[in-house]
Parts: structure tokens; C-alpha cells; sequence
């Protein structure tokens, strides 16, 4: 059989493509396992200096993958969490680098890691204080959750950040509908740890919304 030249350089970019995709879902998998132990394993006082820590090697896996989404998400998410355990105003220009980072990434390619971006930044969006003190905005947060869960409708992160925004909302009947889904997500392969957390995280917001429902 034939080979053309164009059919055979398409054979040879997707295979390229797809083992820098395996470098960097490699290079970022420790930072992975590393996040959900802190964040769900440590006690909530020893969780800054951990994320502090961990947010030094998401700088050399980006430094290493620059032009990588996946890459670029993972500080993100980082910068977030640190962010969180850091608290008050000293936590602003850390969650303002997790938005440069997210923002880049969605640049680079919105569709990576099934849109975790979009997550991510809707979360930011909801948590962070608006205007004069941060860039926080409903309205934007609940459209970057929504295009989250066009990416992954059935992901339990897109559905339980949408079902906490809109518990935030007071809207218990649709955030329960959205905990369901959460609750019912397929695991995810070598994410067990985070799932588990998430998994608890969806069950205290799940009793706190049925209980709202039954007033």
C-alpha cells in the first residue's frame, strides 16, 4: 500500500504529540499525588509551608514544560491552594499569579486536562474578594464553571465546585443536582487520594444542602 508523504507526517506528529503529552502528564503527576496528600492528609496549620514547598517544584516543572497547558494548570491549582492556607491580603498576589497561570493556559490549549482550567479560574473568581480588593466576580465565575462542565460534564471537580457556587448562591435544589453528579463521577486512575478527599468534601456539602432543603 501507498503512503503519502502528508499521510505519513501526520503519523509522525500526532506520535510526537502525544509523547510530549506523556513527558509532562509524567513531570506533573508527582505534584498531583504531592497536592492531594497536603491537602487532605495534613493538618490545616502545617498546610502553607507544605504548599510553599510545593509550589518551588511546580516553578521547575513549568521552567520545564513553558509552553505546556497541563504544566501551567498545575501551578495554578498550587498557587490556589497556597493562596487559601496562606490567607488574608498577603494571599492576594499569590492567587492573582494562580489567575496569570490559568489564563496562559486556557491561551495554550482550553481543552487540557478535560478543561481543569476553566475549573480552577471559576474558583478563583468565586473566592477571591471583588473590586477594590481583589478580581473576584460572580458573574465570571459561574460562566468559567459552566464551560468547565461543557468539557466534563460528568468530572467531579466541575460539578462540585458548580454545586458549592451555587449552595454560595443559596440555590440548594440545583447544587443538589450537581452534588449528585460529583458524587456518582467515575474515579479517576492514579488520582485515588484526591478523589477520596473531594469524595468527603461532597458528602459534608451534600448534608449541608439537605438539610437547607428540608426547612
Amino acid at each position: 500500500m501507498k503512503v503519502s508523504i502528508k499521510h505519513l507526517f501526520a503519523a509522525v506528529t500526532l506520535f510526537a504529540s502525544s509523547t510530549v503529552l506523556a513527558d509532562v502528564l509524567a513531570d506533573i503527576k508527582p505534584l498531583q499525588d504531592r497536592w492531594a496528600e497536603v491537602n487532605y492528609a495534613l493538618p490545616e496549620d502545617d498546610r502553607e509551608k507544605a504548599f510553599a514547598e510545593l509550589l518551588a517544584n511546580a516553578d521547575k516543572v513549568v521552567g520545564g514544560n513553558p509552553d505546556k497547558a497541563e504544566a501551567l494548570i498545575w501551578r495554578g491549582i498550587i498557587k490556589s491552594s497556597y493562596a487559601n492556607a496562606k490567607g488574608g491580603l498577603g494571599a492576594l498576589s499569590v492567587a492573582e499569579g494562580s489567575k496569570a497561570d490559568l489564563e496562559q493556559a486556557l491561551k495554550l490549549d482550553p481543552t487540557a486536562l478535560q478543561g481543569s482550567a476553566y475549573t480552577s479560574l471559576g474558583v478563583l473568581y468565586s473566592k477571591v474578594p471583588g473590586w477594590p480588593i481583589g478580581f473576584g466576580d460572580n458573574k465570571k465565575a459561574k460562566e468559567l464553571l459552566l464551560k468547565a462542565l461543557e468539557q466534563n460534564p460528568q468530572g467531579i471537580d466541575p460539578n462540585y465546585f458548580y454545586a458549592d457556587y451555587l449552595a454560595g448562591k443559596r440555590d440548594w435544589a440545583e447544587a443538589l443536582r450537581y452534588l449528585e453528579i460529583a458524587k456518582a463521577a467515575q474515579p479517576r486512575p492514579g488520582r485515588e487520594s484526591a478523589d477520596a478527599g473531594r469524595q468527603q468534601e461532597i458528602a459534608a456539602l451534600l448534608a449541608k444542602v439537605q438539610k437547607k432543603l428540608k426547612k
